[in-house]
This record gives C-alpha cells, sequence and structure tokens, in this order.
C-alpha cells in the first residue's frame, strides 16, 4: 500500500508539474515586444552577470595574444573575472531562494554561463599562456566539450538524484562541478606570477616544431574534463 507520505509527495510534485506547464504556456503565448527581458527576474539579470564576466574574460586572455607578452595586465585581469563569475553564479541562488521567484530560463542560463565562465574562459586563458600547439588545442577543446556534456547531464538528471530531506537539495554532484576548473585558474596565475609562460610554461614541449607538438601540463586539463563527466566520482554536496 502507499503510505500518506508519498501520496503526499505525489501530490506535489504533480502540482509543481502543473505550475510549470501553466508558465510555460504563459510564456510561449507572451508576444509583448521585449518579452524574453520582461519575463527575466532579478536572478537571471545576476546569472547574466556570470557570463558577462566569463566572455570578458575571454577577450582579456586574446588581448594579451596581441600585445607585448611580458605584459600581464591582461592575464591578470582575465583571471580575476573568472572567480568574480563564481560570486554571481553563488549570489543567483541566494537571491532566487530569497524572493521565491525563478523563471524557465534559469536553469539553462545558468548552465551557459557556468560554460563560458568555467569552460571557455579557462581554456582560452591556457591558449594564451603557451598551450597553443595543435594538439594542445585537441585537448582543451576536450575540456570544454565535457563541461559542456556535464552540464547537460546535471539539468537532465537533477530531479532524479537523491535529496537531502532538510534543504531539498541533490546530496552529492555526479562528476565534479564545472566551477571546480577555477583551482586550474589558479594554478595558471602562480605560473604568470612567476614569469613561466610561453616558451617558459612548465614541463616545456613534447615533439617541439612538429605536427605532435604538446605541452605536458595541458593533459590536466583533459584529466579535468574526465573527472566531470565521470559518474562513478560523486562529490558530496556542502
Amino acid at each position: 500500500m502507499v503510505s500518506k507520505n508519498e501520496q503526499a509527495a505525489a501530490a506535489a510534485a504533480a502540482k509543481k508539474e502543473e505550475e510549470v506547464e501553466a508558465k510555460m504556456l504563459a510564456y510561449a503565448l507572451d508576444d509583448r515586444h521585449f518579452s524574453l527581458v520582461r519575463n527575466l527576474h532579478l536572478a537571471d539579470l545576476i546569472t547574466e552577470l556570470n557570463g558577462f564576466c566569463g566572455i570578458f574574460s575571454v577577450f582579456q586572455s586574446l588581448r594579451y595574444c596581441l600585445g607585448s607578452p611580458s605584459d600581464f595586465s591582461p592575464l591578470w585581469i582575465s583571471m580575476t573575472l573568472m572567480p568574480l563569475g563564481l560570486f554571481f553564479d553563488f549570489m543567483d541562488g541566494k537571491v532566487a531562494r530569497w524572493r521565491r521567484k525563478s523563471s524557465l530560463l534559469g536553469q539553462e542560463l545558468d548552465s551557459l554561463a557556468d560554460l563560458i565562465s568555467f569552460g571557455v574562459a579557462p581554456a582560452v586563458c591556457a591558449f594564451s599562456i603557451g598551450m597553443r600547439s595543435f594538439l594542445d588545442t585537441i585537448v582543451l577543446s576536450i575540456f570544454v566539450l565535457s563541461g559542456l556534456t556535464r552540464l547537460a547531464r546535471f539539468n537532465v538528471t537533477v530531479s532524479n538524484l537523491p535529496k537531502d530531506k532538510k534543504t531539498g537539495k541533490s546530496k552529492y554532484f555526479e562528476g565534479t562541478p564545472i566551477p571546480t576548473t577555477l583551482a586550474l585558474v589558479g594554478v595558471m596565475a602562480w605560473w604568470v606570477h612567476k614569469g613561466l609562460v610561453l616558451e617558459e610554461l612548465p614541463y616545456g614541449a613534447c615533439a617541439e616544431g612538429t605536427f605532435l607538438e604538446l605541452h605536458p601540463v595541458v593533459l590536466v586539463f583533459g584529466l579535468w574534463g574526465t573527472m566531470m563527466v565521470s559518474k562513478s566520482l560523486k562529490i558530496p554536496k556542502l
């Protein structure tokens, strides 16, 4: 027999699904001018700031490639913007829970902003400081795609993961969350501080000057990508 708690949980889930469907219908039928912007909530705007930090970080990394190799100021701006993006990533959820309001776009916006700030931006920064060979860029591309895949899996499976009874949040992450790539940014910041960039990149390059040229340090990005898409690696939520 079905317990009363199970019946209540099923009823709550059905009610929530009906609310989501009603919101989706209202959103689809909204033909006002600038309806997309009008349907954004404060939490969504904070998420957009996360995305802004990410894309501006990319531009600063590229600016370093175009300027003097000894002028690290664009790199410092780039690597500062990534953890600033994490601040906005943390705050959007706080604001949504505080105001008890969230839009249908919220989760998708959050994932896309995270991909830019913690996937694309670190990869472009790594390219800028010296991981520029053909094989380097293949590994960095796999790193970004791993982040993309991990975020897509999270969006699909988050509702089915075991929940904490008190908070209602998932008990753990499957694979390392994409913001953990900031650890790699911290390592790159140390290298920049020590001037270990371009030709001075730690551990040098293998098969230098050939099609197979590879900087061994780029393999850390490949390893991080593997950890992000891992299903057996479960990271408890704090």
